[in-house]
């Protein structure tokens, strides 16, 4: 960890903790990746959810990599493809490639499920982890 690192997560930390979407995704990749923090996936989901209930995309592309790997929560397809289908919806390419592949991994009653999650997701009202 570089001195630079602890001190953009410190700034990243500030915004985030103001409400600032971007900040909280960035604090998040800082967890996911042990930047300047150390590595924690748990940390990182709650950052990546609060930027994700805001609306930022590539947040909610990193949820669905975290649940399909299995980083910070059980693996979990289902919930995988619904934070892909929700970033793939505001036009995030590459949740759109996650999203294909994830769906080769699942059951068609898997993808309806789903598909469910994802038409029926108000960020108030995000599923939690099972």
């Amino acid at each position: 960890m570089t001195r630079d690192d602890a001190e953009a997560v410190m700034w990243f930390r500030k915004a985030a903790d103001q409400g600032d979407a971007v900040a909280e995704f960035l604090l998040g990749y800082q967890y996911a990746n042990g930047i300047g923090v150390p590595l924690d996936y748990g940390e990182a989901m709650i950052w990546f959810r609060k930027a994700a209930e805001q609306g930022h995309r590539v947040a909610k592309l990193y949820l669905g990599v975290m649940y399909a790997e299995g980083r910070g929560v059980p693996q979990d397809y289902v919930r995988a493809h619904m934070w892909f289908s929700l970033s793939a919806a505001q036009g995030e390419q590459r949740a759109v490639k996650t999203l294909e592949m994830a769906e080769r991994r699942m059951t068609p009653a898997q993808i309806n499920e789903a598909q469910r999650l994802a038409r029926d997701w108000k960020p108030d009202a995000q599923p939690t982890p099972r």
